[in-house]
């Protein structure tokens, strides 16, 4: 028997989302089913990332989720990123997962042309953290190689595009040549991977060259049924314009047809699933379809050359004094190195 779960929302979307504005937009439906069977005598916990994110330009429009056991769980979301996650206790047993929602996406488009690479200082605190060496993201050991391959590129969305051409030319997608533990390096080196590990070294190449980028998830709207059954996919988001725009460097999917997810540093802050205790699974089945409606200017995704963004990004915060950018807790700022877990792809 399944057990629906009223939804608690911790944040509402933001009031920019104006659908009775003239314009065009994107609905997607998703439909994920997850199936575990949990062999800890004392249960498992469980951290999902499976829910659509609210964002400035992504709405999640209706929603389900459906846990097999009556237990407990807490859906949270984070107000700067819009991520949502679900962690509850699972008892021993079977236990399966199924979410459903219907996206609705309103893109920010522009001219590639006019967005232009942001200075260090001039970026927001919020993305700061993206600059950084992460677990899967080696930037600090690519910066040679990004300055040899693309340091003579005038900066801009034209670089951050050639990246990922470069990305495409050189690694192959090849099913089942990586795991969990596969690095941006091991890409590299390898040449063969799926998305997760594209998504990997694109980001490392931007962050060597002090681009922002982040690793967004969502699923494979678009994919050719020749790479297999539907999936989870896994994507770049670059900071340049003062905004988030999205960059897919495997080229499986049509970007205009991702419903994000999560975004993180890398596959360690969003895998789908964390668990915590012994357990075996089933592979996911995911389902994505898009829903055309011309009369409420309702349309297919498709690919295009404009540069695409569910997420403008965030206000500059902050008081300038002296010449000094001051946060409220002084004039001193550490970045704190988050500690990580294990991601489950």
């Amino acid at each position: 028997m399944m057990h629906s779960v009223l939804l608690s929302r911790k944040t509402m979307p933001p009031r920019d989302c104006d659908f009775d504005a003239p314009g065009w937009r994107v609905r997607v439906e998703l439909k994920i089913t997850l199936e575990y069977e949990v062999v800890s005598p004392r249960g498992a916990d469980f951290i999902f990332h499976v829910h659509a994110a609210h964002t400035p330009r992504q709405t999640v429009t209706a929603e389900s989720l459906q846990l097999s056991q009556a237990i407990l769980a807490q859906l949270h979301t984070d107000p700067m990123t819009g991520n949502r996650v679900l962690c509850l206790h699972a008892l021993p047993g079977p236990l399966s997962l199924v979410y459903a929602a219907t996206v609705d996406l309103v893109h920010h488009s522009a001219d590639p042309s006019t967005l232009r690479e942001v200075p260090v200082s001039e970026l927001p605190a919020e993305v700061l953290g993206y600059l950084y060496p992460s677990r899967y993201c080696q930037s600090d050991r690519l910066v040679a190689r990004a300055a040899k391959e693309f340091g003579h590129l005038p900066p801009g969305y034209g670089r951050v595009l050639a990246i990922r051409d470069w990305v495409r030319q050189h690694v192959s997608f090849q099913s089942g040549s990586s795991n969990g533990g596969t690095s941006a390096l091991d890409t590299l080196v390898g040449q063969a991977g799926v998305c997760r590990d594209f998504a990997h070294l694109m980001i490392a190449l931007c962050r060597s060259l002090n681009i922002p980028a982040r690793f967004v998830t969502g699923t494979d709207y678009g994919a050719d049924p020749a790479l297999g059954p539907p999936d989870f996919h896994a994507y770049v988001e670059a900071y340049v314009g003062h905004g988030w725009y999205i960059f897919d460097p495997s080229g499986t999917g049509i970007p205009m047809g991702f419903a994000r997810l999560s975004t993180g540093r890398d596959a360690t802050d969003v895998a789908f699933a964390t668990i915590f205790g012994a357990f075996t699974s089933k592979a996911p089945v995911v389902h994505t379809r898009a829903i055309e409606d011309m009369r409420h200017h309702i349309v297919l995704p498709r690919h295009q050359s404009q540069a695409l963004s569910s997420d403008p990004g965030y206000p500059r915060r902050g008081h300038v004094l002296s010449g000094l950018m001051q946060d409220s807790g002084g004039l001193s700022l550490k970045h704190r190195k988050l500690p990580s877990v294990e991601s489950v792809w």
